[in-house]
């Protein structure tokens, strides 16, 4: 049956599942809450709880009707749970049942699979409110100061999706999984997040638009391969989570393209083309910073050969991105060429393609990544500059799959561990550079003003002006 449920906007949790026919699950959510707004204001953005923020908020599933503008204090947001009504009756999309009707019960045999994928989905989300907590103290302006938030407060909302998953389809289990997704802590050594790029420090605006362009755009790769999940609530939950996923991609991309935009500007005003002398961000520490993340990055798509991927694709628990443009839906024949590092060399090898179904969702992203990198080098080309910027080999600075413990150059040649650690702080961030950064980043609050370092973005918010008060700091 198709759902159409409508939203309940008058629930403390504005929702279209239908919290208020289900007494027990409501009760549930509504106990999750205050332990939730502990964490919030443990581990969020506590020194602004007070500030009223521009804050778009979901109010509708339909199109044109999912956000609703308005200046919001943080710990007043309404974290709502939503699901994209299906259109047509909805069937498995991918594996060795594609094409039957798709699961609206947790099937038993893959209730622990099902469980684990979005267990890791959901730690992502609080995991990055952690990471940029203290961001707002050195914002570059408050179009910039709002779009932090924005991106904040959306991953809490994205955090109550999978929580209410787990409460609704996974019993005790699930109740215990969700309680423990608000002990986990970024970085934190003895309970750390499950995902190794979620653990690293973000400790200033450049890796933040490095982790919101590259980071969070692995997030709409695996959000958009769960969008094909056999599960249909979890697939009509995920595809809600894209179209809030959207913003924070072009937070980080626009983010760099305007930093890299200005670096161009004063690269060009010095008479010898530093940039740092000019009070910027130098382009040899964007390259490196671009090598960072995006590295990290790769590693969250899992092991380029990989049992679990095959047994998840298999199972119709997880497609490929964009799973209608292929025509084979259970991929039982078909090889995969990929690098791999035999006898201290690299040489091709064909594996089986559902064995390579991470490495087939790793393409579509570094595709992306790709295209935005284009779009970058057009701008330095634009301004004069003789500088372009690049992605570095999907081999170079793996901590995951069949290239994690082998050490490779940017362009990915095989390199010895020695040879590695030779150049590796003129590939990858290292102290020296967070330390000039966060010398460099004072706040700017001042409505229309913005930071020496970055461009102005080319419009506002919402049809509002560029020197509107975001964010109200009075």
């Amino acid at each position: 049956m198709i759902a159409t449920t409508s939203v309940d906007l008058n629930a403390k949790i504005p929702n279209n599942v239908g919290l208020a026919d289900d007494p027990k699950l409501q009760r549930a959510l509504e106990k999750w809450l205050p332990n939730y707004l502990e964490w919030w204001h443990d581990m969020g953005p506590t020194d602004f709880e007070d500030k009223p923020v521009f804050l778009r908020t979901a109010i509708s599933v339909e199109r044109g009707g999912w956000a609703n503008y308005a200046h919001v204090r943080m710990p007043d947001y309404r974290w709502g749970i939503f699901l994209e009504p299906n259109k047509t009756d909805p069937t498995i999309k991918c594996g060795d049942d594609a094409g039957a009707p798709a699961w609206q019960d947790v099937p038993g045999e893959h209730r622990n699979a099902l469980r684990r994928i979005i267990v890791t989905q959901a730690d992502t989300e609080p995991a990055s409110v952690e990471q940029q907590r203290l961001l707002g103290h050195m914002a570059p302006s408050l179009y910039d100061l709002r779009n932090l938030f924005q991106v904040n407060v959306e991953e809490g909302r994205h955090l109550w999706a999978m929580v209410y998953l787990l409460h609704k389809y996974f019993g005790r289990d699930g109740r215990d999984e969700a309680d423990e997704l608000l002990l986990r802590r970024s970085g934190d050594e003895d309970k750390p997040r499950i995902l190794g790029a979620f653990n690293q420090p973000c400790d200033h605006w450049l890796s933040f638009f490095a982790f919101t362009m590259f980071t969070d755009r692995d997030g709409k790769y695996q959000l958009a391969a769960l969008a094909e999940s056999g599960f249909d609530p979890l697939a009509r939950t995920t595809r809600f989570m894209l179209t809030e996923e959207a913003h924070h991609l072009f937070v980080g991309e626009t983010g760099l393209g305007r930093i890299i935009q200005r670096s161009a500007e004063l690269q060009k005003i010095d008479s010898n083309g530093d940039v740092r002398a000019q009070g910027g961000i130098d382009f040899d520490l964007i390259q490196r910073t671009i090598n960072y993340w995006y590295t990290y990055s790769l590693d969250l798509f899992g092991g380029e050969i990989s049992s679990n991927a095959s047994t998840f694709f298999a199972s119709g628990l997880k497609g490929r991105f964009r799973e209608d443009n292929y025509e084979d839906h259970k991929a039982i024949e078909g090889m995969y060429r990929m690098p791999v590092v035999e006898s201290g060399k690299l040489t091709e090898q064909d594996v089986p393609m559902r064995n390579a179904m991470n490495e087939v969702l790793r393409d579509s992203y570094v595709k992306d990544c790709e295209r935005a990198l284009g779009k970058w080098n057009k701008l330095l080309e634009e301004a004069g500059s003789p500088t372009r910027l690049t992605l570095p080999s999907r081999r170079f600075h793996r901590h995951q799959g069949i290239y994690a413990g082998q050490f490779f150059t940017p362009g990915g040649e095989l390199i010895s561990e020695d040879q590695y650690r030779a150049s590796e702080d003129k590939w990858l961030l290292v102290p020296e550079d967070n330390d000039y950064l966060v010398s460099l980043m004072k706040p700017v609050y001042e409505p229309g003003k913005f930071a020496n370092w970055i461009a102005a973005p080319r419009k506002g918010i919402d049809g509002q002006p560029i020197d509107f008060e975001y964010v109200r700091m009075d």
